[in-house]
């Protein structure tokens, strides 16, 4: 059965669509990643999955009910990261989960759902001593509570430092492993890439693809990415290299001249740069990552309103 169903859900703010006719289906047991710009509409949509607002028109299925018709139950068997959060400073971490497991009405042992988050040592500790990553995983622990069977998760590992990112994809993972459908938006391609089962892109409102990485990166045009070393590299090489024939994208990689190229030989942009632009020293072939999937699927970042 399926966790999550749009079906053709659209919501307008006045003039501004911010979600147009979205289709989208996340199965059972997924690690479902939904991406796109900044005023794409994810904000939305995950508004409108949890019933906070309503569609202008369509239909929200979760878990088997009408997200709309049926939102208590809904919200019953989900657990919510949200992007925004709030800590008390002054109540302990024992204390947040309490006041979660008294809100939902659920009788867990709280220091279970901290041990699962692997903050059970600082239960008794006021959560305004907490680092942004034990703060990010007491609200997922409050998350917890119930043993949701869906997990909604917006930008879980914003502002976490490396290990804290990679805390946070090892709890996503066990979580998942326990049968728990994991949806959630993220601008850190490295994370999705690292969990996801499949990716949704979401730019102006519209679905423009889902599928498995692997299979979106068939499926675009820019396959394979090309480190470049040259003899000197400004702004003005970066332009130059983004004008030829078969280059999608062009920057500058920290010294390195990173290529994403169309379905075009690899050797044919490299002879373009050395004869045309700058002398090619070295150079390295990856094939495209989620971020280069996501540039070439989508537009420039929008204002429209999430």
């Amino acid at each position: 059965m399926a966790a999550i169903e749009f079906d053709g859900v659209t919501k307008q703010f006045g003039d501004v669509v911010a979600v147009d006719g979205l289709d989208l289906t996340v199965e059972e047991g997924e690690i479902f990643g939904f991406l796109g710009p900044n005023g794409a509409g994810k904000s939305t949509t995950i508004d409108i999955l949890l019933d906070f607002i309503r569609p202008t028109s369509g239909r929200v299925t979760v878990l088997g009910h009408d997200a709309q018709e049926e939102g208590q139950a809904v919200r019953r068997r989900t657990g919510v990261l949200p992007d925004s959060y709030h800590v008390y400073d002054r109540l302990t971490g024992r204390r947040h989960v309490e006041f979660a497991l008294e809100m939902k009405g659920v009788d867990e042992d709280p220091m279970a759902l901290l041990e699962r988050v692997d903050i059970a040592e600082a239960a008794d500790r006021k959560a305004g001593g907490y680092s942004k990553g034990m703060r990010q995983r007491l609200v997922l622990a409050m998350a917890l509570v119930g043993d949701p069977d869906l997990l909604v998760l917006d930008e879980p590992s914003t502002g976490l430092d490396p290990n804290g990112a990679r805390e946070m994809r090892e709890i996503i993972r066990q979580e998942n492993e326990r049968g728990t459908t994991v949806f959630f938006s993220s601008h850190v391609m490295e994370q999705v890439e690292a969990v996801c089962d499949r990716v949704a892109i979401l730019d102006r409102g519209e679905l423009v693809a889902v599928d498995t990485i692997e299979k979106l990166r068939e499926a675009s045009e820019s396959s394979e990415v090309l480190y470049v070393d040259l003899d000197h590299l400004d702004e003005t090489v970066v332009g130059r290299v983004a004008a030829l024939d078969g280059v999608s994208v062009a920057t500058d990689d920290d010294g390195r001249l990173r290529v994403a190229i169309d379905d075009v030989p690899k050797f044919e942009i490299l002879r373009a740069i050395d004869d045309q632009i700058a002398t090619v020293r070295d150079f390295s072939v990856v094939e495209s990552s989620l971020e280069d999937l996501f540039v070439s699927y989508t537009a420039d970042e929008q204002e429209v309103r999430e």
